[in-house]
């Protein structure tokens, strides 16, 4: 079922409602722009990779992908009742969780009629109680999602460009250690930082350092530095 977050993302990007949802061959388009589609991808970005390719034999193509940097969770008992909660959660979100889903995308990203846009929002989050359970599993299940606002848009159209998101500076040659350090991340997260780096041309695979793989800047990014 399509969130009110998808609908209304769709509403913010087209230029008015006859843009929205355009039936273009066999595939549906959320909304387009003139020339250009554009595609609102909540979920994963693997399950549209297949389309996107598709789509940029002849086109020019938008997709955007929203992160949430803060959560406004809104719990109540049954659906359409009173909330019994409602607060911000305390995690927040940042431009690098893009990554955590770009490494389903780097096969079609970059691409030259390709535009990737992170969407910083901050979006509510209504959750529905479960029954109690036996084993292991959350409370509550997701009903939907609102957009309150969105604060930043970031567009990426070149492997540069996610080498450029990297606030710090990385010596040469690094690990993901020192790539997490860079970004202020979770050295997981910097190991998925890398292979996107590395699979989008980014950064090259230099050698070993005990179990630590060591990377450089590819040489035609130092050079477009």
């Amino acid at each position: 079922m399509e969130t009110s977050l998808h609908r209304q993302l769709k509403s913010y990007y087209a230029p008015n409602a006859d843009c929205e949802e355009i039936t273009l061959g066999s595939y549906r388009i959320d909304a387009v722009d003139g020339d250009r589609l554009i595609e609102i991808q909540h979920g994963s970005l693997g399950a549209i990779r297949d389309k996107v390719r598709c789509l940029l034999k002849d086109h020019d193509v938008h997709v955007v992908k929203p992160i949430a940097i803060r959560k406004y969770l809104v719990k109540r008992k049954k659906k359409n009742g009173e909330p019994i909660s409602a607060r911000f959660s305390p995690s927040r979100g940042s431009v690098f969780d893009l990554f955590e889903d770009l490494v389903h995308f780097t096969n079609v990203f970059p691409h030259p009629r390709l535009t990737l846009e992170v969407a910083l929002t901050i979006q509510e989050e209504h959750r529905i109680a479960r029954k109690p359970r036996r084993w292991r599993g959350k409370d509550y299940r997701v009903e939907d999602r609102v957009l309150r606002s969105v604060e930043e848009q970031i567009e990426l159209t070149t492997a540069s460009d996610l080498l450029n998101l990297i606030p710090g500076k990385l010596p040469s040659p690094f690990h993901t250690k020192h790539l997490a350090e860079a970004a202020g991340v979770q050295r997981w997260l910097a190991q998925k930082m890398a292979y996107c780096l590395r699979n989008t041309g980014a950064i090259t695979l230099v050698g070993k350092e005990k179990n630590a793989l060591l990377y450089e800047i590819a040489a035609e990014e130092q050079a477009a530095a």
